[in-house]
């Protein structure tokens, strides 16, 4: 069994998105018996299916109540969902490490540069106390391919953290703080700084650490303590082997293997355009192996030139840790 080819995915510029995803379409309808079983259930017959916006796309939820594989195989990685007590954590079987780990890297670098330029600096409690977080997973890589000494994880060493990010702002280092977003603000709240030099990406993520804020009053209270002109985000989950990244004003882009689809809550074969919002599905060619069409449960609104923004959850849905904020 082999799957469409990673180099064919990761080097693609986008142009041939429509025909890799239908070639891993139906491979993964071939090799993935669940997959088979809720495209059979939708009677969708899949040599007529030859376009995009006719791929079915799968439910989020059966990654907590199903094991997503393409095949039999002993995962290298095991990721699961942050959740929280009352709640069943998604798990994603992944195949190849390799994989993963070109994913982020590739698209990370297509974005930002190298990340042998950057101090990489992980604030991120609650995640880093846990296993199987694809998030620390990513960060933690991150930190070894900078290769500087200053990179890093940070849990509530606050004092520590302001100090560094001194002393790196003093040097004129090009610098990366990715936070979850409850560390982020009560860092943000014991300490000001004028942050020119770094990078600030929050990924999301209250656990109900705090009270609930919207996106616009997140950014703006870390702009003005922080002193970064943009707050910039990062869209991934559990399920994802890819991420979108937003440089500020919550306008997502994705990789040119990434693609997001905005659907009728009501009616998941009625796409929207731009500006109307709807669930957000998401083509992810990284996951060759397990599912790369996948059905969130978050509600957004796709902008010009392919860029999304994420407005809330569906009320119906499962609490998840890393939940999204209503803007």
């Amino acid at each position: 069994m082999s799957g469409i080819s990673t180099a064919a995915i990761f080097s693609s510029d986008g142009s041939d998105l429509e025909t890799l995803s239908l070639e891993t379409f139906r491979f993964q309808y071939r090799e993935n018996a669940l997959y088979r079983a809720y495209t059979d259930a939708l009677r969708i017959q899949p040599d007529k299916v030859r376009s995009l916006a006719q791929i079915p796309f799968l439910p989020i939820q059966f990654f907590k109540t199903h094991q997503i594989t393409c095949g039999n195989f002993e995962p290298q990685l095991v990721f699961e969902s942050s959740g929280t007590t009352q709640t069943i954590n998604s798990r994603h079987l992944v195949k190849e490490a390799a994989i993963y780990e070109q994913s982020f890297l590739t698209a990370f670098e297509r974005f930002y540069g190298p990340v042998t330029d950057f101090v990489v600096v992980g604030l991120l409690p609650s995640y880093l106390e846990r296993q199987h977080s694809s998030l620390v997973y990513m960060v933690q890589d991150m930190v070894q391919r900078s290769g500087h000494p200053a990179s890093g994880f940070y849990l509530y060493e606050h004092d520590k953290l302001y100090h560094q990010l001194l002393e790196l702002e003093a040097r004129g280092q090009k610098t990366l703080l990715i936070g979850v977003t409850f560390g982020l603000l009560d860092f943000a709240e014991q300490y000001a700084l004028q942050l020119k030099n770094t990078i600030v990406m929050e990924t999301g993520g209250m656990k109900g650490r705090r009270e609930e804020w919207t996106r616009d009053q997140v950014h703006g209270f870390l702009k003005e303590r922080l002193g970064c002109s943009h707050i910039h985000a990062e869209y991934g989950m559990t399920e994802l082997l890819s991420q979108a990244y937003s440089y500020g004003q919550g306008l997502f882009n994705t990789p040119p293997w990434m693609k997001v689809l905005v659907r009728d809550e009501n009616d998941p074969f009625q796409l929207y355009t731009e500006k109307a919002a709807g669930v957000i599905n998401v083509v992810d060619l990284a996951n060759v192996y397990s599912c790369s069409f996948i059905a969130t449960e978050d509600i957004g609104r796709l902008h010009e030139h392919g860029t999304f923004e994420v407005l809330g959850r569906l009320d119906n849905s499962a609490l998840r840790g890393c939940s999204l904020m209503v803007s």
